[in-house]
């Protein structure tokens, strides 16, 4: 009989047994189940994988039955839980005998072959590894390719968006029609001139007239939030005339 780790589920969101442990609420669960061949191999697989996410998000559904396993096998397995699994999302390993396959997304095709290859490397050449990771790209970087390091621009010292400011959000709400209803954050920020009051309403309002914009464009309303930062969050130097520019902008930021 096969040795087997039926599954090991990594960033996991959906689809969490209800019955199971639950993660806290701004992690997600990392879920270990199948079958091993005593108690000492279950302990160290899930000492591994608490040090390596931490105690609360792993689930151990674990058990111990009657299993073969090919030499060396219980250290081999524990050498592919390693801190690059973090990278993985909603994703699974799963290991039987000496196959071992691996899915889920990452953020690049060096990341890709990265973990695989690493892998690959912890094994001896009678195991096999099926890479089945895939490349996706993030909800927040949808938005930041789409922004593009670009000011979106309003009269001065208005909550009025120029033709410019327009043409930009055109952009804008093409990418966060991609993102199918997930929820965002227009934040808008200022530079230091002025007084910090009256920065704060000019960035709520620009952030304001940014949402009514896109939503007039066809985006749902409840899927914007909007917030004003005024001068609090610089990102140059307000002592400059470009610091100043670049401090002038609106944010887009994921939030669900």
């Amino acid at each position: 009989m096969k040795p087997r780790i039926l599954c090991l589920l990594l960033g996991l969101a959906a689809g969490f047994p209800a019955a199971a442990q639950t993660p806290p609420a701004t992690e997600a669960p990392v879920m270990v189940s199948g079958m091993v061949a005593d108690e000492a191999t279950k302990a160290a697989l899930l000492e591994r994988l608490r040090a390596v996410y931490g105690a609360p998000r792993v689930v151990d559904q674990l058990s111990v039955g009657t299993v073969s396993t090919p030499a060396n096998w219980n250290n081999y397995v524990g050498s592919l839980i390693g801190p690059n699994l973090r990278l993985v999302k909603g994703g699974q390993l799963k290991v039987e005998g000496n196959s071992v396959s691996l899915r889920g997304d990452v953020a690049s095709e060096a990341q890709r072959q990265q973990i695989a290859g690493e892998i690959a490397a912890r094994l001896n050449p009678t195991y096999t590894v099926n890479n089945g990771l895939r490349v996706t790209v993030s909800q927040q970087s949808v938005l930041d390719a789409a922004l593009a390091d670009r000011i979106i621009e309003f009269e001065s010292g208005k909550a009025t968006l120029t033709p410019a400011g327009t043409e930009v959000l055109d952009g804008m709400t093409a990418a966060l029609k991609k993102l199918d209803g997930v929820k965002v954050e227009v934040i808008g920020h200022t530079d230091d001139a002025g007084s910090r009051a009256g920065n704060l309403s000019l960035s709520q309002a620009r952030a304001e007239a940014v949402k009514s914009y896109v939503v007039g464009q066809g985006i749902a309303e409840e899927s914007i939030a909007v917030s004003g930062e005024g001068p609090d969050r610089p990102v140059a130097d307000n002592r400059t005339p470009e610091g100043k520019a670049r401090n002038r902008r609106i944010e887009f930021k994921v939030i669900q």
